[in-house]
């Protein structure tokens, strides 16, 4: 595990010209949406478009923003993980844990302005990173409050906190831009995809953003104190009845991303939404599960794991 300080890339990008660019390609794709693979073409100029899967218009909805305690020790460190929730995730899984977020537009619009004062005040809190979560379908709105923050002073890591559902064109606009990439990576069967998220495309979708993913950052990378100043760190949520594809996951990260891929095995799965009503999900996994899954992820030959 190697350990070196962090450099602050997208300072570099808006210095140069570079981020404005990105802004203004990124708002320019908002008029006729495909910047998620849902592919909508909505107006997302509008305050409320029409046909947009996520629903969310011209500015994004954040649900909260918080420092976090109980994310990954290396975000977390002991200051928090600097998370701004938004609202209206483009997955929306049957079972998600926040359907109260991802399934509607709660929260309060925030524009460009308004999303920098939250990066800076985060930052002011101490927080190591800055951590948007479930913000595949507002990266135009990111990138155009990034000029504001970083010229209020801000320069901790940022992370991208996603469920794995992310167009490889859209996270090329982020090159450079985010440091941290924290994606899911679900399931793997189409059929399980398309009654669990609508999304029977998933696996192949996730698959092409992890490695875009990891092109950009590597592996992770922490400090000589123990926090994540760049790289890929996977989530992946053990599931009842193999649902999550486990061993299909590991073995993509190992042979497909790199061995030395941080992984985090998560055995949190409880049922929530509308998981009730689908027997295989009905239930939480079990210890013996769980303790599969491990088994399979160091079979694959995988290795750094996180540890509460």
């Amino acid at each position: 595990m190697v350990s070196q300080p962090f450099t602050v890339g997208y300072v570099e990008l808006h210095r140069s010209g570079e981020l404005q660019r990105r802004i203004e390609e990124a708002l320019a794709r908002l008029a006729d949406c495909t910047l998620c693979p849902r592919q909508c073409h909505a107006n997302r100029l509008e305050d409320d478009p029409v046909g947009s899967y996520c629903g969310i218009g011209r500015h994004a909805w954040v649900s909260s923003a918080f420092p976090h305690h109980g994310e990954e020790p290396c975000l977390r460190g002991w200051n928090g993980s600097g998370t701004i929730f938004f609202s209206g995730c483009n997955l929306k899984c049957v079972f998600c844990q926040n359907n109260d977020i991802s399934w509607q537009r709660t929260g309060y619009p925030a524009d460009a302005r308004r999303l920098a004062h939250l990066m800076i005040h985060l930052q002011e809190q101490g927080c190591h990173n800055i951590n948007f979560v479930t913000p595949s379908h507002v990266i135009p709105h990111i990138l155009e409050a990034l000029p504001i923050a970083i010229e209020k002073g801000l320069r901790v890591p940022l992370v991208y906190n996603s469920s794995g559902y992310d167009s490889v064109e859209a996270l090329r606009l982020l090159d450079g831009v985010i440091d941290i990439y924290m994606p899911d990576m679900k399931f793997t069967n189409p059929d399980v995809a398309k009654r669990l998220a609508h999304a029977p495309d998933y696996w192949d979708v996730c698959r092409a953003a992890v490695k875009e993913m990891h092109r950009q950052v590597g592996d992770l990378v922490l400090d000589d104190r123990g926090l994540a100043v760049r790289g890929l760190l996977v989530r992946h949520l053990v599931m009842p009845n193999n649902c999550a594809g486990t061993h299909e996951v590991m073995s993509f990260l190992a042979e497909q991303i790199s061995p030395h891929t941080f992984v985090n095995i998560m055995a949190q799965y409880r049922p929530e939404g509308r998981a009730w009503d689908i027997p295989e999900i009905a239930r939480r996994c079990t210890r013996e599960e769980y303790l599969e899954a491990i088994a399979v992820a160091r079979k694959a030959g995988l290795h750094r794991f996180c540890r509460d």
